[in-house]
């Protein structure tokens, strides 16, 4: 695409002479890359499903971690942790701390769950004020989350908003051994749980489309219109270098 056809409106307002400035005077890197938050968000939501569908009492019983620990920890401790460190290169501070964090919770976790499994140590049935106080301190920092991403878009505050809800009604459970705040806990992690579903497949669904398909509610509701297109991208020249968008 010759920069002498770009309109003032695209690439940030520049003319075509500044654009063409712009090009000559930056060195460009290539190297391709997702949205790590996809990986990210689906891993969070498989994990949180299964464990707050449990909580919620749809099934299992109190000692349905020792089956479900492999799972949390894997989807969404692995998974998600390392896409927090992507979400690191992709310069996003929001997904590095919300996958980092929660990431490592489930790997921790798992770990709980495995010294359960092996006979290493037992979970009282009620009252684990230890436990109280993981998520008590993953309340604090998600509501943190949830705050910047209301500078984002209204689907992921949305998922951190409803993740320290449950996460603080899981502490007081944890901390009182209430049992209405544990399944009261478990419905709100199962409604952040399919609202992560829905944000990481409409990232999904934006990215293969190359074009708005579900509205995240972004602050520019240019961008929430279905199949606009919400990034329009400095492309360069045939026989430039460049990268291959998918595999």
């Amino acid at each position: 695409m010759s920069t002498q056809a770009l309109p003032r409106q695209h690439n940030g307002g520049m003319t075509a002479e500044e654009t063409s400035a712009w090009r000559n005077q930056t060195r460009v890197f290539l190297q391709p890359i997702a949205a790590p938050s996809i990986l990210g968000l689906f891993g969070f939501a498989g994990a949180t499903f299964m464990v707050a569908a449990n909580m919620a009492g749809w099934f299992g019983t109190a000692t349905s971690g020792i089956f479900l620990f492999p799972f949390a920890a894997t989807f969404g401790g692995l998974a998600q942790f390392v896409a927090g460190m992507w979400s690191y290169r992709a310069r996003d501070g929001i997904a590095t701390a919300m996958h980092g964090m929660w990431g490592a919770f489930w790997i921790a976790y798992g770990i709980l769950w495995t010294l359960v499994a092996v006979k290493a140590i037992t979970l009282p049935p009620g009252e684990f004020p230890e436990l109280g106080y993981w998520f008590l301190v993953l309340a604090v920092i998600t509501a943190c989350g949830a705050a910047a991403a209301a500078f984002e878009n209204l689907a992921l505050l949305s998922v951190l908003a409803t993740l320290a809800v449950g996460s603080a009604f899981a502490a007081v459970f944890y901390l009182t051994g209430i049992g209405g705040w544990k399944e009261a806990g478990g419905w709100v992690l199962l409604a952040s749980a399919w609202l992560a579903t829905y944000t990481a497949a409409a990232m999904m669904l934006e990215g293969a489309a190359g074009k708005v398909i579900l509205p995240l509610g972004h602050l520019n509701k240019r961008s929430n219109i279905p199949g606009r297109h919400e990034h329009i991208p400095l492309e360069f020249e045939s026989g430039e270098p460049g990268v291959r968008h998918g595999q």
